[in-house]
């Protein structure tokens, strides 16, 4: 039976063990639930990545290579997951800078390049599209604030390439 959005985890510890095992175990509350409770959720998830480090390793958690490879599974695995991260304090921009090629500076922070951010978001943003119109729960406000979150903004006529009719969601 599908959980409701109540039932569902709002923050995921994942821990070393996890990470090097690339189990992704953690994530089976969501994987079992409907499309819909997934929805409802959208942009609230905290994951937080528990990988140990000494102090004087300067590298961000992206330029660790389980870390990387762990999310990678778990993105491919789950592909609404993005959709669910939360995003204003972070969670979603550091998924992505595991997928995907970025910099970083003090003063912009992460800075993904602009030809991988476009086509995994656009990627993405169809895939989340047929997934939720195919439940019946369109969702496309959603994808919109999820990529501006990213730093890609859609064209209003996004959507009208691939013959999809603008709808509500």
């Amino acid at each position: 039976m599908a959980s409701t959005p109540a039932e569902l985890p709002l923050a995921l510890s994942i821990t070393a063990e996890q990470i090097q095992s690339l189990d992704l175990s953690p994530l089976a509350p969501l994987a079992a639930a409907g499309v819909e409770a997934l929805l409802a959720m959208a942009g609230q998830l905290e994951l937080e990545l528990d990988w140990p480090r000494v102090d004087d390793d300067p590298r961000e958690l992206s330029e660790i290579p389980e870390v990387r490879l762990w999310s990678l599974r778990a993105d491919a695995l789950h592909p609404w997951l993005p959709l669910l991260l939360e995003r204003s304090r972070g969670t979603l921009t550091r998924h992505a800078a595991m997928l995907l090629p970025h910099g970083f500076s003090r003063s912009e922070g992460i800075r993904f390049s602009p030809e991988s951010l476009e086509l995994w978001i656009s990627h993405r943003l169809f895939w989340l599209d047929a997934w939720s119109m195919e439940a019946g729960a369109p969702c496309r406000q959603g994808l919109t604030q999820m990529a501006a979150v990213m730093g890609f903004e859609l064209d209003p006529a996004f959507w009208s390439p691939a013959g999809m009719a603008p709808t509500e969601g």
